[in-house]
């Protein structure tokens, strides 16, 4: 898929030298084709790492993107530039007068405190509160799906014993459901976190559906409303190493981190990862921008 995104984005040499296919606005506009609008509220610290990584997800299906990346206002990240943040970024005060096919919300580093006293909370929900009107789709992701299932609908998130860090094997429910459609009947995803939330509550909850779920990790993909929004409790766009990198960040932080489960060959963190999730997250997000934004999405926005 050609993917638009700004020329001088500095990720897009890297997408390039991995023959994935991006397009400058130069030849986009030589399209005769409207392209997905699609946003990326990116509340990662590491942003750099988080662009790149969603985008490889997004980069295998014909359609063409048009990706805006956007940042908190009430909340400065640390761990990226302010120049990187000015250049590529927007916030949601430049945006909103505009409608868009997709929106993505993170994960972010903050699920042990309560919703309501993360910093950005209120901008948050001002921006979910939005999307109901302005966008065709929603995909939530690690903490953005904990913290979308509590805001719109009311599902709790609770601290476990200790931290889920590894690679999972999960199973889909409803194979017709277009989200899951092409899935094997176990895959592997990447978790790292140390909440969950409360699959009775789901279960109980009209407009809530369980589409996939892990015996270890508890409820995987749910979907709300016909996949208006669309909730995705682990890191299928994780590369190859970010776990590694998580793991020796605690490791020099004195944490005492456990090592990653099913992760390193023969648990030994000298062993470099093998990437065994990359055909499910190629095909989730294919589902999504596909049967869930490009299927609904009005051609005049």
């Amino acid at each position: 898929m050609p993917i638009k995104i700004d020329n001088d984005l500095p990720v897009k040499k890297i997408l390039e030298e991995e023959n994935i296919f991006v397009m400058d606005e130069d030849r986009a506009l030589s399209q005769d084709i409207r392209p997905l609008e699609v946003m990326i509220l990116n509340l990662m610290p590491l942003k750099e790492d988080t662009e790149l990584q969603l985008l490889r997800s997004l980069s295998n299906t014909p359609l063409q993107l048009n990706i805006t990346f956007i940042r908190t206002g009430t909340y400065e990240s640390k761990h990226v530039s302010i120049k990187h943040l000015e250049r590529f970024y927007s916030t949601f005060a430049e945006i909103k007068h505009r409608k868009f096919d997709g929106l993505i919300i993170t994960g972010a580093p903050v699920e042990k405190m309560e919703f309501e006293d993360v910093d950005y909370w209120k901008e948050l929900t001002d921006i979910m509160d939005w999307s109901e009107k302005n966008v065709t789709s929603t995909l939530h992701i690690c903490w953005g799906a904990q913290a979308g299932l509590y805001y719109r609908y009311g599902i709790h998130k609770y601290e476990l014993p200790k931290k889920l860090s590894g690679i999972y094997k999960h199973y889909t429910f409803h194979k017709r459901t277009p989200l899951v459609r092409g899935f094997d009947d176990s895959f592997l995803v990447p978790q790292s976190r140390y909440t969950g939330v409360s699959k009775e509550e789901i279960v109980s909850h009209p407009q809530l559906e369980i589409v996939s779920e892990g015996e270890v990790t508890g409820p995987y993909l749910i979907i709300a409303e016909e996949g208006k929004n669309i909730f995705v409790t682990g890191h299928p766009e994780y590369d190859t190493l970010t776990l590694d990198q998580e793991y020796k960040r605690d490791m020099e932080r004195g944490l005492k981190p456990e090592i990653p489960c099913n992760y390193y060959p023969d648990d030994n963190p000298d062993n470099k990862p093998v990437k065994s999730w990359r055909c499910h997250a190629n095909t989730l997000y294919f589902n999504w921008l596909n049967y869930y934004v490009y299927q609904i999405t009005p051609y005049v926005l």
